[in-house]
Formats: structure tokens, sequence, C-alpha cells
């Protein structure tokens, strides 16, 4: 672990100093424009007299290419240190380009944040009787409270189902002090959870994963008295991982029996059924602002009501509230532009959407405190995420989609050298830290941790993860990976390599190190380092997998694989013999075949494409055939084979599994990735394993990062 390094707010990679540095010492540009937030916009925007806004820079920068052309060179925009309050989204549009020889940067020349929060300046005494009354009695003094409807906030938006198969936003409110997010009034508090206590007899449904489930519309039953203690519930949500520990949601609550223990929620639902047993708490309760960092605003009056986490006249910590609907930037059909060394915070989206475009980039900046997401693109080419510090965010951190299935063409966007923590803060599920979808993105050298669910999850085909550190994720469910992916016999040509992966955890069913899930297929898993995982690389019943030259250490175990594909109960041969064959169906057959030989294969279990599919009696389900093991490292437990797979259907060679492989330190619970390196002597060389660079995995020191630890 890297407890010794868990995060500073203070940027990693470039401090005021520095960048007040580079402006001093900047080449004069073709264009050069200045903004302060002292400022004004009938200023010239020189350094001297900069402009007070975003907009009236960007639109000076249209004019002055829009006068000269791209002969006019490249354009900075200059932000002077301070806060930039943002009630609006900065929109930049085709005519904002750059081109490849003269960019657009905006840049930062010393702290300066896009805020799409509000500061509250000062905290009073809750003196309102029937207010006092509703908290508990060990509150009444704690408590304070501010009018925000006094800082023109008069939006607080409304809470909406999120999670599991839904859209994954947030519109209301949130609060943060001292750079953290606070805890909106709940019960359990955090950290904690009550368990659905059962289900109306009448509900009991069968459940597609066997057992039983009670039907949505009919509600679910709690345990114990608490809720008599809450004065109003028609603004009541319920967060759960109602019937797996992998599907959570938020539900706001329709009636509330207190006699039967009975709860109903509003449709429509966004989850399978209530099981007995499953982990629930209820959010959005004053009477439960009960603990120091807990909040509630009243969304009629405009209160905010708040216990601070530390004495009630303490001035240490800022204390914000997110204003800001939208995201904080958005750039559509924009290309060679960037953003380097700002900090975007408090927004109740995203911090950046990228829609199109071309080489658009998000250098050195901190998204933290963030509603939805950290940077979202769509579409276009060659976008980059490089040496940012993503933290907080609502949703994931990065997600990036491009490039083109029907020809294999790359979308080339990357992620590098970032460092995430603390992402899924309200969505939990399927909200990675980097999420890639089509082909060809490169996830390399990111630091990614302390989160609920997993930390990259991928899509589509030939996408490269390398040289990435994972460590506490699954912080609060199961059956995930650390790297995960699964469903589609067509995603191939993934590669996973030279990653550290270290001390995951998992809620139930556990989680894993890498995890290709429901059959996926063809992903090479080469060169990595595994510690402390539960079942590090995973293979769900997929086909051709490569697990080559990999660490284990202390794993339970190395590596395993089912047979999942040959099991002939309802939810896994609806899988294989129709949603996984017929996406293999929709790819273009031909470029498939000659890019992924492997692919034909499939032809004895689904038949050849152009013939008619196997399917009923005559479909034998899908072998989990082709995957290779070999040239690994294993300390503690080795191989297992389960659930219809033999080791027979592997391939092993190679394999130290029996002896002392020499590493060049003792390995311990605060074992860093250098540790693992080999001495010389080691007999695993012997055995054909190559060196792994364990100097190149994690973050890294570059330009926009002066600090790793």
């Amino acid at each position: 672990m890297h407890t010794h390094r868990f995060l500073s707010f203070k940027h990693l990679s470039c401090g005021t100093a520095i960048c007040l540095l580079l402006a001093a010492h900047a080449p004069l540009m073709a264009g050069e424009f200045h903004v302060s937030p002292k400022g004004s916009d009938r200023n010239p925007g020189t350094k001297g007299k900069p402009f007070a806004t975003l907009e009236k820079a960007r639109d000076a920068v249209r004019s002055a290419r829009s006068q000269g052309g791209s002969s006019s060179g490249a354009m900075t925009i200059w932000l002077a240190p301070g806060d930039y309050g943002r009630t609006n989204t900065l929109v930049l549009t085709a005519e904002d380009s750059g081109t490849a020889e003269h960019p657009v940067e905006w840049k930062a020349s010393g702290t300066a944040r896009l805020l799409g929060g509000v500061p509250v300046p000062g905290l009073s005494p809750v003196k309102d009787a029937a207010i006092l009354d509703r908290l508990d009695p060990a509150a009444r003094g704690q408590v304070k409270q501010a009018d925000l409807k006094r800082l023109r906030v008069s939006d607080f938006g409304k809470f909406s189902s999120r999670g599991f198969a839904r859209p994954t936003s947030v519109s209301h409110a949130e609060l943060f002090y001292a750079g953290r997010p606070m805890t909106l009034a709940r019960w359990p508090d955090e950290g904690k959870y009550e368990l659905i206590a059962g289900f109306p007899d009448s509900s009991t449904q069968g459940d597609s994963h066997g057992g039983k489930i009670g039907k949505l519309e009919e509600g679910f039953n709690y345990a114990g008295e608490r809720p008599r203690k809450w004065k109003q519930t028609e603004n009541i949500w319920i967060h759960g991982y109602w019937a797996w520990d992998w599907a959570n949601s938020y539900e706001r609550i329709t009636s509330l029996d207190l006699e039967k223990h009975l709860v109903k929620t509003a449709s429509p639902y966004g989850h399978y059924g209530f099981r007995k047993g499953q982990r629930i708490y209820f959010l959005n309760i004053l009477e439960e602002l009960d603990r120091p960092g807990e909040y509630y605003i009243d969304h009629d009056t405009g209160i905010l009501y708040f216990w601070p986490p530390e004495a009630a006249d303490s001035k240490s910590g800022e204390l914000l509230v997110s204003r800001l609907g939208g995201p904080l930037i958005t750039m559509t059909g924009v290309s060679h532009v960037s953003f380097t060394g700002l900090v975007l915070e408090a927004a109740r989206g995203n911090a950046v959407e990228i829609t199109g475009g071309e080489d658009d980039r998000i250098l050195g900046c901190i998204l933290r405190n963030l509603g939805d997401g950290g940077v979202v693109i769509e579409g276009g080419t060659g976008h980059r995420v490089v040496g940012c510090d993503v933290f907080d965010t609502g949703d994931g951190g990065v997600s990036a989609a491009g490039g083109d299935r029907k020809t294999l063409t790359p979308g080339g966007h990357v992620v590098e050298n970032c460092h995430f923590a603390r992402q899924g803060r309200w969505s939990k599920c399927y909200v990675p830290a980097i999420l890639f979808n089509g082909v060809g993105q490169v996830a390399r050298n990111n630091w990614i941790h302390h989160h609920p669910h997993c930390g990259i999850l991928f899509n589509g085909n030939d996408h490269l993860m390398e040289y990435n550190e994972i460590d506490h994720i699954a912080l609060e469910t199961g059956d995930v990976g650390a790297i995960y992916a699964g469903r589609n016999y067509s995603y191939r040509g993934n590669r996973v390599l030279h990653n550290y992966i270290h001390h995951t955890g998992g809620v139930g069913m556990g989680s894993m190190g890498v995890y290709m899930d429901d059959c996926i297929s063809g992903t090479e898993i080469s060169g990595n380092i595994f510690y402390k995982v539960h079942r590090a690389a995973f293979l769900g019943g997929g086909r051709d997998h490569r697990v080559l030259n990999n660490i284990f250490v202390e794993c339970d175990p190395a590596v395993e694989l089912d047979g999942r594909g040959l099991d002939k109960s309802p939810v896994w041969w609806s899988m294989v013999e129709g949603y996984m064959r017929d996406g293999l169906r929709e790819v273009p057959q031909a470029l498939y075949r000659e890019r992924y030989p492997a692919i034909k294969s499939l032809d004895a279990c689904y038949g050849p494409p152009e013939g008619p599919a196997l399917v009923g009696p005559t479909f034998k389900g899908v072998p989990p055939e082709g995957n290779e093991v070999r040239n690994n490292v294993c300390v503690g437990k080795w191989l297992r084979a389960n659930w219809n797979a033999r080791e027979d259907m592997i391939g092993i060679s190679g394999n130290l599994t029996d002896a002392d492989p020499l590493f060049v330190r003792p390995i311990s619970d605060g074992s860093r990735v250098g540790d693992f390196a080999l001495q010389p002597g080691s007999p695993a060389f012997k055995s054909g394993f190559v060196e792994i660079p364990v100097g190149k995995i994690g973050l890294q020191k570059d330009q926009y990062r002066q600090k790793v630890d």
C-alpha cells in the first residue's frame, strides 16, 4: 500500500512557482491574451490590462484567427491566479480550433480555478425550534445553517434515479468542505448498511440466476423502528444493491408503512427486484444529520444545515455548494486546443466534454468534486488527457469512445500519467476511473485507487492498458475486476501489459485482477504483477486468452478458468446462443477473421457465418478452448479450472509455481512495485520468464507531474 502518498489536494504536477516561471519565460506568441478575476472585458486583454471572462478571451482568439487565418500562428490564453466563478459552460466550437502547427492553448499562470460552485462564507447557529426538534439531541448544538438563496443559489436541482442501467447524471446541489465532498444525511451512517428484511409473500418470483426475489411494484420490508423518527418522507431516497452486489441504484420512496415495515419505490425501476439480505441505506433525511460531515439542504427554504467536521468556529476549510448544472467546458468539433494547469471544481455535471474533433488535450489539470465525471470524450481522434489528478467524481474519471468497429480504425485517445481516486461516489457500479469504447484507446502509467467497483473497463477492440497501478478497488461491490470487460466474442486484440494490481477488495463474490467476464475472448494478459488479489487472472468462459510472463503473489488463485459457455441453464444458454452469437455475426467477417484468426475456431460451435446458425438442440455451447498460460511466476495458489472447464483445455508450460523466484527484496504488505523485480539468478529466467520493467510502472515524473510519491 502507499498510504504515505494518499491524497494531498495540493497539485502534484504544476505548482504556482513553476507555472509563473513558464509564464515569465513564454516566447512571444502570434496571439496572446490574458484573463484575470480582477480584469475587465473592456480591457484589451494584455498582461497589464487583462480580460475578466473566458468568453471574452475566446472571442478575441476567434477574431484574431478570422483576421489572420492559419498564418496567425499559435494562440495562448493565460489565466491569472484566482477563482473564475462559472454560472454557465464555456462553450468551444469548430471556429475555436487551432491547427497542428499553430494550436490554441489555455494555460494557468498560477492556481487558476474554474469554479462551478459558490463559497459559503459563514455559518450560524440553528434557532428554528421546529428544526431543532427534528434533529438528534446530540446534533442540536453542532449543526449550523446558511441561507443559500442569499448567495444567489436558488436552483437546488432535483434527485434522480440513477445507477445500474440508468443515465449517469446528477442534478442536485452538493456540499464540499476543505476540498472533500461531504455526506448527504443518511441512515445508516456512511460505511454502514441496513439489510433488506424480506418482501411480501405474494411478491415472490423466480430469478434467472437462481433463488427468489421480490417484485418491484410490491416493495420490500425493513427491520427495526428507525423510520418512525422521520417527520417528512416525501423526498427520501434509498440506495441499494437490491438483488446483486454488482447492480445498484437510487430509488425514491412513494410509501412508507411504519406498521408493516414496508417500503415502496417509484417506477420506472432501475433494478431486477428485491433479495433478502441485500444492502440498502436511506438518504436525504434531516433527522439523520447526526454526525460530523453530514449535511441537508431544504429545497423549499434554501437553508443548508451542516455539521462541520471540525470545531464550529474553525476557519481552516473552504465550504462550497455546487451550482453549475452542466459541464464546465464543452468542445464540439474542436481540434488542436489544450487546457493546461487548471483546477476544475464543484460542477454538478462533468468537468470537460469533448465531442468530435482531433488532438484536443487536457494537461496537468486537477478535476475534483464533480457531480458526474472528469473528462468525457465522444468520437474524434487522438485526444489526450495527460498528467491530471481526478478526484472525488460522482461517476467515472475519464471515458473515451472513438474509432470504428466496422473498419477497426483506431480512435487513438490516450489517458496517461493521471492520478485517479474515489470515483463512483454516486453511481458506484460501472463508472470506472477509465472507460474505453470503440477501437484503439490507450491507458498508460495511471494510478487508480479507492474505487467502489472497477478501475478500467473496456468495450471494443485493440485497446492497450499498460504500466498502470491499480489498488483498493471493489471496495463496495463484488463480481468485478480491477480491469474488466465481458460478453462479446468479437472484442479482440486488447492487451493488458505491465500493470501492477494489488490489494483489491470485494463484497460477496469478491473481486478479480483482470476479469474477462462472460466469455469475452482473445485478450493478452502479459508482464503484469498481481499481489494480494482474490482471483488474479480470471477467464470467465472465454477463449484464446494469453496469460504470459506475469508474477502472482498471494492470490487466490493466480489463474482461474471456467466453462460457463457450456452451462445449459437458461441465463447462460441464452447468453451464448443468442446475445453472444448475434454480436459475433454483426461485425464484418472477412476483416475480423483476417485481423483475429482465432475467431474462425468458433465456427465449430456456431456454424460458418455464411450458413445457418447452429441453434436449439444442435447447438452444443462454447467450450473455453485456445487459452495459453505460459512462463508465469506464482508464489501461492496457482491454477483452478471449474464449472465445466478442465486444465487440459489450457496450454500450460514454463510456469514457475513451486520454487522461490528470488525477488530483490522480501515481499510484505508494504511492498512497492520495484520489490517484485527478480534477482539475476532467479530460476524463473531458466523457464523462459522475461524481466518486467518495474521502473516504468505507475506514475512518472514529467513536465506536468513533478512528484509521484
